[in-house]
């Protein structure tokens, strides 16, 4: 049975998108079969994977109108792409019984075919993250490791705490990204350590280093594994999705075994 994850920001520019495509790819790389979600309206990662537009979109399916229609970008990952359209579902839906529950059921048809679902949460807490978030078993937190992005962090924990009472049970923090970092940055040596005092051994040791090849990936559009396998940003990856993947089997031993 498949693992959902979803890595939630509502500050953007912390390398969300970023993570999600490449967390993906290195699971695939690690042997397991990855779905990845769109789930923001702005669809940076259906453009960064050079998905062409496609008839049918997380949006389509969100209001009803079709099941999940996977598209395949290589062996072992698929995405289901969004589209702009996807702006206006949280209007669409806002008289719809049971709301919340909108993504849950659509994976359920498909959750038993993945290892990893993962889903890009749009950057704002509104009913498209509160689906991803009553759906998922781990949230991820990527957080750039720069003064502002320590900004709304209990915001965030709060919304977290309350999906958990209210709506998912099984909801977990499965942990924080260091992203953007530079080690000869006193200042983001002082954000993650600031990181760490608050979210203790929630925080990833692996930390997501500041790589040219990161930024010119989706410019290619391709994942930093397809892009560029000997980069620091896939050693990165690779090595953070080996952390993600020990938790996750420690959290539940026989889910993605």
């Amino acid at each position: 049975m498949g693992h959902i994850i979803s890595l939630l920001n509502h500050k953007g520019g912390v390398g969300k998108t970023t993570s999600t495509i490449n967390i993906g790819a290195a699971m695939v790389e690690l042997g397991k079969k990855v779905l990845l979600i769109d789930l923001d309206p702005q669809a940076n990662l259906t453009l960064s994977l050079g998905i062409p537009r496609q008839k049918i979109t997380i949006y389509e399916s969100v209001v009803g109108e079709s099941d999940l229609v996977p598209y395949t970008v290589r062996e072992g990952l698929d995405v289901i792409p969004s589209s702009l359209d996807l702006s206006g579902a949280e209007m669409e839906l806002i008289n719809e019984a049971g709301r919340e529950f909108i993504l849950k059921e659509l994976f359920a048809e498909v959750l038993p075919d993945y290892d990893f679902i993962i889903i890009d949460c749009p950057p704002s807490l509104g009913l498209l993250t509160l689906n991803a978030l009553t759906c998922s078993h781990q949230v991820l937190i990527p957080l750039q490791t720069e003064f502002l992005a320590l900004q709304g962090l209990t915001k965030i924990k709060q919304v977290i705490d309350k999906v958990r009472l209210r709506l998912n049970k099984k909801l977990e923090l499965g942990g924080v990204i260091a992203t953007m970092y530079d080690q000869r940055r006193v200042l983001n040596r002082d954000v993650v350590n600031t990181i760490v005092k608050y979210f203790g051994d929630k925080v990833f040791n692996t930390y997501i280093r500041d790589n040219v090849a990161l930024a010119e990936a989706p410019a290619q559009r391709k994942d930093i594994f397809t892009y560029n396998k000997r980069s620091p940003g896939a050693t990165d990856y690779l090595n953070l999705s080996k952390e993600i993947l020990q938790r996750v089997q420690a959290q539940e031993p026989h889910s993605v075994a």
